[in-house]
């Protein structure tokens, strides 16, 4: 990845955005949505169900808003492994915050 700063503030609302209408059109919000989370150079989106908070995936900022790694969390290592693309969805990851949010939805339904 390129940067090793913390995500800029221009680019976090602007996933924050991004979040928040995939929950409007794809979940069934205010049982079902993702939930995003910053910390330094990551951001991470967890799955709300019925009340219950789980781990989906972690994004990486690579320098802009279509350069994001990708790692899903594995619940068999309690762990994001970035180098793990055989799980159902995985198709989706592309570098976007939407194509996570479909792979996360996928793998994790």
């Amino acid at each position: 990845m390129v940067s090793k700063a913390s995500i800029p503030d221009d680019i976090k609302q602007q996933t924050i955005a991004i979040v928040k209408q995939f929950n409007r059109i794809s979940m069934h919000a205010p049982r079902d949505y993702y939930a995003l989370r910053f910390r330094g150079r990551f951001a991470y989106l967890d799955r709300c169900q019925h009340g219950r908070v789980y781990q989906a995936c972690r994004l990486e900022y690579g320098g802009g808003m279509e350069k994001w790694g990708f790692a899903i969390y594995k619940y068999s290592r309690n762990a994001y492994d970035p180098e793990e693309f055989w799980f159902p969805g995985s198709e989706c990851v592309d570098g976007t915050v939407e194509g996570a949010l479909k792979a996360a939805r996928e793998a994790y339904p």
